[in-house]
């Protein structure tokens, strides 16, 4: 699945975390809870990839999960070819040079005892040794980095809530920068914002892409941002990805039907066109018990008996986009 024919910066393969409950006594074992089973996809340098789905579908635990901020049961993930889920936790740290993550909340991810400056020097101080610079580099470098995300200098000696919303996140942004890193994991970054705000950080975002060549995995559930700052989108469903395209190809000939109906519940902007709502019917199966063969068919308007014995795989199919276009289905 890979986008271009360079090595990709970030290969993940057959990535699971299960989440298993401690054997109580005299209590039956509960069954393993699949947050993420079996899940594949490609990130290229300068690319931005975004997961979407709806909530419990596991986006947030596979981007923890490539970060090693949640331990995986199994699967790959590879940095520019280096295993990571082989490397100690020693060796971990070090990587992490390369590889940070933009979290959700702006609040509750920032040191309340730390100043916005001592925020955003903290990464380079604990790698200090690695080549970080000295002391009054450091301040130097935070003051461009303020600078670059639109904070003023003078906000270095506040503390995170003297800042609004906005102010913090692009504190967090700026923190992420600190150590040139060439993936950023993107954790719903904005949907704790206002709309407006939110277009001043994607906007952001992108800028800082097109100048430093960052590559984004971006975690989201508003398609009007995935369709704004993406390159290629990856839908997910129960756990398994079910489809992945570049963005124009997505959002214009979806494939697979949970994709569809997906998009189907997107606002129209314009009043006078008239919307095509698809409903989905039922409730989302457990993540503990999932229906066998396609997660999706409880709930899917084409199911057959075949959906329900065997599982699909997320095969190409043929697409005039450059970067193929994988689905899971067995009539799609």
């Amino acid at each position: 699945m890979t986008t271009t024919t360079a090595a990709p910066l970030l290969q993940v393969r057959n990535l699971r975390k299960h989440y298993i409950s401690p054997k109580r006594w005299l209590r039956p074992a509960r069954p393993a809870i699949q947050a993420v089973d079996g899940v594949s996809f490609s990130v290229a340098r300068g690319e931005t990839l975004s997961l979407v789905g709806e909530s419990g579908c596991g986006k947030t635990t596979t981007a923890k999960s490539v970060m090693r901020l949640v331990e995986p049961t199994s699967g790959s993930v590879q940095l520019e070819g280096e295993e990571l889920l082989t490397l100690s936790a020693n060796e971990m740290r070090l990587r992490r040079r390369q590889l940070q993550i933009i979290f959700q909340d702006p609040y509750a991810s920032l040191n309340p005892r730390l100043t916005a400056s001592d925020i955003v020097a903290e990464p380079m101080r604990n790698f200090s040794n690695f080549g970080t610079g000295t002391a009054a580099e450091r301040r130097e470098r935070v003051q461009w980095l303020f600078s670059r995300v639109g904070l003023r200098p003078e906000a270095a000696k506040k503390f995170p809530h003297e800042f609004s919303g906005g102010q913090r996140q692009r504190l967090g942004i700026a923190r992420a920068l600190a150590l040139n890193p060439k993936l950023i994991v993107c954790d719903e970054p904005v949907s704790a914002l206002d709309v407006s705000v939110q277009a001043q950080v994607v906007n952001l975002l992108m800028d800082l892409q097109a100048e430093f060549g960052i590559a984004y995995l971006f975690v989201a559930h508003d398609l009007a941002v995935v369709r704004h700052i993406s390159h290629r989108v990856a839908v997910m469903y129960l756990g398994h990805i079910v489809e992945i395209a570049d963005r124009d190809t997505l959002f214009s000939a979806p494939r697979h039907p949970y994709t569809e109906i997906l998009l189907s519940a997107v606002p129209v902007p314009n009043p006078r066109t008239p919307a095509r709502r698809m409903l989905l019917q039922g409730d989302p199966p457990s993540p503990a018990n999932p229906p066998s063969g396609c997660r999706f068919h409880t709930r899917c308007p084409m199911a057959q008996a075949v959906c329900k014995e065997q599982v699909p795989e997320l095969t190409e199919r043929p697409s005039s986009s450059n970067g193929g276009h994988w689905v899971a289905c067995h009539f799609r």
